[in-house]
């Protein structure tokens, strides 16, 4: 019997794409599904959704139950799906966004890199780590599929402090060619089914290496037509990095905005409006998600019609391949153990892997063209040095993840740098573990 624990399960919208999608997946009907979350009422509002898509969708085939004991709905797990924000909008989003203002440095997003990602880890990976740590006891065998931010990071962490098998996964790959084709108007065009493209990198900072159309190369064509576009508009910094760089990358320009040096600086305001970099978009859409979650509640939780399409997320997709071994293509977020040549080895780089009862089996990329690996390494300095801050706490690993940070070290001076940590360690508390 496979079983499905799923850790953030107050995710409720989350945890029906990804649980909905299980129950939609035929290998998966009889699945055991076992829920978990500290917030007890979102937790009993996914559990009640999931009965209903269980009974609407999947014949009530599937097991699902709620724990507020965390080993207990580890115990004899197949696979584990992590979607935890540790410390929430409130406080932690807030402090990561309002505490950085006061020394001038914007954000965008703050939950993959620049200094609200890199604190962002640091609060994550030790819950994590301890997930993880009763994963070693209770489900030594289990795969960690991991969807939080920063997925580099955190994955990274796990990989490296842990025996448990873990991938990354993120949805910015799936959507990558489709959101280009629309952005340029040219979704009408073309089928994307005559097209063959090949995308690796890291996280967020994927690029898309080659696109083929019936055996022709397609880049000259998206080149020309992301020039022609008038600025401003939503996808401005990924057309200009791929103007300067040469390749489109796969996240979204609000994201990258912040992971370079070139976009919000005090000293060119204008380029706010050139590029249409959203600041402070995150604390935004979780005000909006959180003044809207009334209504969604009702039309998710109590609606006893509720149903579900299979969606884009991978995890029931690996599930399904790894249960039958009718395998499976997916990007995902592994050691860089001789995959990506010009990268280093010990960082979490995101690329194709094959999926089958062998689990999930990395392809070989080779070297990156060289200015997208010296890109990809900015991002690189600042995960591994989080990361080993959090698993040796040492402060001053902190200090330099931030001195590295392209956006962070383009705006602030060292003193001010190593005083915003300073700030940052005291005002998100007991969040943080103890560091020296």
């Amino acid at each position: 019997m496979v079983k499905i624990t799923f850790i953030g399960a107050g995710s409720t919208v989350f945890a029906k794409n990804v649980l909905g999608d299980v129950m939609l997946t035929s290998s998966l009907h009889e699945a055991q599904i076992a829920l978990y979350d500290i917030n007890e009422e979102r937790l009993k509002e996914s559990e009640m959704m999931l009965h209903t898509i269980n009974q609407n969708c999947n014949q009530n085939r599937a097991t699902i139950r709620s724990y507020t004991d965390r080993k207990e709905a580890l115990r004899d797990a197949t696979f584990v799906v992590n979607a935890i924000q540790v410390g929430g909008y409130a406080p932690s989003t807030v402090i990561d966004f309002e505490i950085p203002k006061k020394y001038g440095l914007q954000q965008t997003i703050g939950d993959t890199m620049g200094i609200g990602g890199i604190f962002r880890a640091l609060r994550t990976i030790p819950v994590m780590l301890e997930f993880a740590r009763e994963m070693e006891e209770v489900c030594p065998d289990a795969w960690l599929l991991n969807y939080t931010n920063p997925m580099a990071m955190l994955t990274m962490a796990v990989l490296k402090a842990t025996k448990i098998k873990t991938v990354g996964l993120c949805h910015s790959v799936q959507v990558c060619v489709p959101d280009l084709f629309k952005g340029l108007g040219i979704q009408d065009d073309y089928d994307l089914n005559d097209f063959q493209w090949k995308i690796a990198g890291i996280n967020h900072m994927a690029w898309l290496l080659e696109i083929n159309y019936q055996g022709e190369d397609f880049y000259p064509v998206i080149r020309q037509k992301a020039l022609e576009m008038a600025l401003p508009h939503a996808d401005a910094v990924r057309y200009e990095l791929m103007r300067n760089f040469g390749y489109y990358v796969t996240e979204s320009s609000e994201h990258n905005a912040e992971y370079h040096p070139y976009f919000i600086k005090k000293a060119y305001p204008e380029l706010i409006e050139r590029f249409a970099i959203p600041i402070d978009e995150y604390l935004r859409r979780c005000v909006a998600q959180i003044a809207g979650w009334e209504e969604q509640r009702d039309a998710i939780v109590h609606n006893g019609e509720l149903t579900h399409v299979r969606s884009l997320e991978y995890a029931s997709y690996i599930m399904d391949a790894m249960v039958t071994g009718n395998s499976t293509m997916i990007a995902g977020n592994v050691m860089n153990h001789g995959l990506i040549t010009n990268l280093p080895t010990d960082s979490c780089v995101e690329v194709p892997c094959l999926v089958d009862k062998n689990g999930v089996q990395p392809t070989y990329v080779g070297d990156l063209p060289t200015q997208l690996a010296a890109l990809n390494r900015t991002n690189i300095n600042v995960q591994q040095l989080t990361v080993e801050a959090a698993l040796t706490l040492d402060r001053d690993k902190i200090y330099q993840a931030a001195l590295l940070d392209p956006h962070t070290n383009s705006e602030l001076s060292i003193d001010d740098i190593r005083h915003l940590v300073d700030d940052l360690i005291e005002a998100h508390g007991d969040y943080l573990p103890e560091y020296h």
